[in-house]
């Protein structure tokens, strides 16, 4: 695989990232590194973490899946070099009291979550540390609606970009980079730190598959005008385009156990809408009817995008992560492509 480079910045990726949520929660520690281990083998340069992780999350995980990659940077002298390392610093607390207590997060909390990351990590640096959700009141992770109403910000961006800048002066991180963000956020990110010398902001990581393609309305113009990246995640629709629940659905004894949608918390997000499953069976058809499987489909389409500088993939098995590298180079012809269109149109964007 070629490299990329994120945004303004130095930094040179490949176009798949290795994300880790899983690890800790599905995959424990030995799996995880046989994945580790293999990934590298494959080409993949790019590892994205999160203090909060593993996914779902809970307080008896909280930070094991930087743990779990923390001792494979240690057994493995040497390969820490050769990786561009992302984390996140969670943004106010959302019912998670295990991440940080209050309801905001203050340049305080920045500095103690990215020291507490570097420990679990083994690390002495973080190349890409990412805000993983706006400090001020957005319409994410499903709702659908600004309100102003809901408005709780305590800490003001310049003041987040303030700690973030003490942060690479220290040494302790790179770059930075946002995660969940709006138009308005990205903007206001790189305008003050245009006027303030403050870090300017690589990349952006938001949700971004068949099933919700909200990042190409709006959200493109501002990156690709701003020189801003996009890390696309959950690019099989947390499974639902892999084809693995068209047959079973995702609740009932016969959905597939073991997987992201057979945790509750999960089905109640944007991923467990009737309308995300019956939208995902379409497109998963449609990948059929063309000879691809609905992964080789989903994650061919992410690959070859435009707006997408690296898609992050998410596995639990060896397999899947051959599975998923092995798509890298596929390419949907113009037919296909006016097919996936027309279903967009037809059911709009149901995971947004």
């Amino acid at each position: 695989m070629h490299k990329v480079q994120l945004g303004k910045s130095d930094l040179q990726v490949t176009p798949i990232c290795l994300g880790t949520m899983t690890f800790g929660e599905q995959v424990a520690q030995a799996q995880a590194h046989a994945i580790l281990d293999r990934s590298l083998e494959l080409g993949v340069n790019f590892l994205d973490t999160a203090e909060m992780y593993s996914v779902p999350t809970r307080a008896a995980t909280f930070g094991s899946t930087e743990t779990i990659l923390g001792n494979w940077f240690a057994s493995r002298p040497g390969v820490r070099d050769k990786l561009v390392l992302a984390s996140k610093v969670a943004g106010p607390s959302r019912g998670m009291p295990w991440v940080r207590d209050g309801a905001g997060m203050t340049a305080a909390d920045i500095v103690a979550s990215c020291d507490a990351s570097l420990r679990r990590l083994q690390t002495d640096v973080i190349d890409l540390y990412q805000i993983h959700w706006p400090e001020r009141h957005v319409p994410a992770f499903g709702a659908m609606y600004y309100d102003p109403a809901k408005e709780t910000s305590q800490t003001p961006i310049h003041e987040q970009l303030q700690a973030l800048a003490g942060l690479v002066r220290a040494g302790k991180i790179r770059h930075v980079g946002l995660s969940n963000e709006t138009p308005y956020g990205v903007h206001e990110f790189v305008r003050l730190a245009e006027a303030h010398g403050l870090p300017r902001v690589a990349s952006i990581q938001n949700p971004y598959c068949l099933l919700n393609r909200g990042y190409e309305n709006a959200l493109d113009e501002t990156c690709d005008r701003l020189d801003v990246s996009l890390l696309a995640y959950s690019p099989l629709g947390v499974g639902l385009l892999t084809g693995k629940y068209d047959a079973s659905g995702i609740e009932g004894p016969e959905a597939p156990q073991g997987t992201r949608l057979s945790y509750e918390s999960v089905r109640k997000q944007r991923w467990g809408r009737p309308d995300a499953l019956v939208a995902a069976r379409r497109y998963n058809q449609l990948a059929r009817d063309n000879g691809l499987s609905p992964t080789q489909m989903a994650l061919a389409f992410c690959y070859t995008q435009r707006c997408v500088a690296s898609t992050i993939i998410g596995v639990t098995s060896l397999a899947q992560l051959e599975e998923d590298c092995a798509v890298w180079g596929t390419q949907l012809p113009a037919a296909l492509l006016a097919d996936i269109n027309q279903l967009r149109w037809e059911m709009r964007d149901p995971a947004v």
